[in-house]
């Protein structure tokens, strides 16, 4: 097991960093008017965000790359599997970028088409799924393999694993950027998975990838100072594509994809919430729940913004627990 004091360093770094990178981009996406309009369908009681400075997934992708770096090049932990990383963070936080400033310019909620954003996020997900053929796994199990933990089993996709590096990378991206709906929520439990991550990273002998995650947790910390409800700012889709994308990567890098969807399996439960709303009403013209992302059904519950928020944190603390005790199985 690789020692955690030095991610842990990284964690601290990125926190502070992140902190002031986030506070000096709210009166920068003020002036240049990079606001968030929310969409009119939404719950009415999240209207008044509208204006809210966005785009500040630019300083938490910022914080992390460059701690990351320091971090990696100063203990001698700099390495291919933490540059892949960290690539795949910036690929995915320039498709968030691309419809934050669609929105920006149109002024209005409606960014890049479902096809734009698709087309990207394929392409840069297949190219990641290039690097991993090659370079993940640290050695222990074949490029190709994924790992199904607590039964210890490996199979080999073969040809069939770089649609499978496009699926999780796509699907994690959209699901982080589906749960990212109210103030707090979607940074809060971020900083919690990537610890996970960065946990697994160390247990499993990596030496570069936990100084990313260590960096992404701390970032995504620094982040929520000003991102807790009432949020001065938020995200967008620049910080949930990105942090999307650098979990799916980390964990397809250390074959850890199954202890990820435990981990995180809130953005499963949101993600999901739209799948099942959006099928069961195009069947029978009915809704399951009152509104999808699953967030906004128990704002329309009648409970407050701030008790979803922490109860869904709650959620993500025993998820990340059960896949920690998973992970030593």
């Amino acid at each position: 097991m690789e020692p955690l004091i030095i991610p842990i360093i990284a964690l601290i770094a990125a926190w502070i960093l992140g902190a002031l990178f986030t506070k000096a981009l709210i009166p920068f996406m003020e002036k240049k008017q990079f606001r968030q309009y929310v969409r009119e369908e939404g719950p009415q009681s999240h209207l008044k965000k509208t204006g809210t400075p966005s785009m500040g997934g630019t300083a938490i992708i910022s914080a992390t790359v460059i701690i990351a770096l320091i971090a990696a090049a100063c203990s001698g932990r700099l390495n291919i599997e933490l540059l892949g990383v960290l690539a795949a963070m910036i690929l995915f936080g320039i498709v968030g970028f691309v419809d934050d400033y669609e929105k920006a310019i149109k002024k209005n909620n409606l960014g890049l088409s479902p096809k734009q954003k698709i087309i990207m996020q394929l392409v840069f997900s297949a190219a990641f799924g290039i690097f991993a053929m090659y370079f993940s796994g640290g050695g222990m199990i074949g490029a190709t393999e994924i790992w199904i933990p607590v039964v210890d089993v490996t199979f080999d996709l073969g040809i069939f694993y770089i649609p499978f590096v496009m699926f999780v990378m796509i699907a994690f991206s959209n699901s982080v950027n589906l749960t990212d709906g109210l103030d707090g929520l979607a940074s809060g439990i971020t900083a919690m998975v990537a610890f996970f991550v960065l946990i697994a990273g160390c247990s499993f002998g990596f030496t570069g990838i936990p100084m990313v995650f260590g960096a992404v947790s701390g970032a995504c910390l620094g982040f929520l100072m000003f991102n807790k409800n009432p949020a001065r700012i938020f995200m967008g889709d620049t910080g949930s594509m990105a942090l999307g994308g650098v979990l799916a990567a980390g964990a397809l890098m250390m074959k850890i994809e199954f202890l990820l969807a435990i981990a995180g399996l809130v953005y499963v439960a949101e993600a999901l919430s739209v799948i099942i709303q959006v099928t069961y009403f195009k069947k029978t013209r009915k809704r399951i729940f009152k509104m999808a992302p699953l967030h906004h059904h128990f704002e329309l519950c009648g409970m407050s913004e701030k008790k979803v928020v922490i109860m869904f944190w709650a959620a993500a603390f025993v998820c990340c627990a059960i896949a920690i005790l998973l992970m030593n199985i």
